[in-house]
């Protein structure tokens, strides 16, 4: 089965269904077929690079600073968005419903991520940081009704419904991506100065004055360590 941007219709089938294989280590999928990191970065970088509204969607994994694994892959995130021209943040920030409905300008919805993807016209994108069954059920909905072409750089073993799949990516992988990502662009000679994206104008201010660790809520403890004990990620 050929893997390529949609729309593909209502519900398709999964391409794990038409036989598509996650790949073994070392290996990467693209367009549904296994094939070296190399040229999956490389046809990856060209999509960031040429298509219309390049976007990276972060998820929780590493919105949030649960450990400084998750740190340091939040700062390869924000250097490799230096590096691509006018590319945009839409977070995923957690996956509840909101009713009656979300700003697709300020955060990208797991239940509905193809409305999101239409409404800001959005022809490629980067899934990283999304727990995988919501990246598998949101790149499936996007497959099915945008022609976006998705990049999943995913911490595990991949995802059959992105155009371009990366696997066990960490901090690491992903600045060797962003080199790959330089390298095309001096290639296509696309002249860029990197610089971080615009701040979301949707978003809502944050007082970081007064931030509380009770702002935080049952997630207070992943701050605040119990008395004697030694949390080296966080410390």
């Amino acid at each position: 089965m050929k893997v390529v941007p949609g729309p593909a219709g209502y519900i398709p089938t999964p391409a794990a269904f038409e036989g598509v294989e996650l790949p073994p280590p070392g290996k990467a999928l693209l367009y549904g077929e296994i094939v070296d990191e190399e040229v999956a970065m490389r046809e990856a970088a060209k999509a960031l690079l040429t298509r219309r509204n390049p976007t990276i969607f972060p998820g929780p994994l590493v919105l949030w600073g649960w450990n400084a694994s998750a740190m340091e892959k939040a700062k390869a995130v924000l250097e490799l968005a230096m590096e691509i021209p006018n590319c945009r943040i839409i977070p995923m920030p957690d996956y509840r419903p909101k009713y009656p409905k979300i700003d697709p300008e300020a955060e990208i919805n797991p239940n509905h991520p193809n409305l999101t993807i239409l409404h800001n016209k959005i022809e490629v994108c980067i899934f990283v940081g999304v727990h995988c069954h919501y990246a598998n059920l949101s790149l499936r909905m996007i497959r099915a009704g945008t022609n976006c072409f998705t990049i999943a750089l995913c911490a595990e073993m991949g995802h059959e419904d992105a155009m371009v799949s990366l696997r066990d990516v960490h901090a690491e992988e992903i600045r060797r991506f962003k080199d790959v990502v330089v390298q095309v662009r001096e290639e296509l000679g696309i002249k860029w100065e990197p610089k971080l994206p615009p701040e979301n104008p949707s978003l809502p201010k944050e007082n970081w004055e007064t931030l509380s660790v009770l702002d935080y809520g049952e997630y207070s403890y992943l701050l605040i360590p119990r008395k004697g004990e030694y949390v080296p990620e966080s410390e």
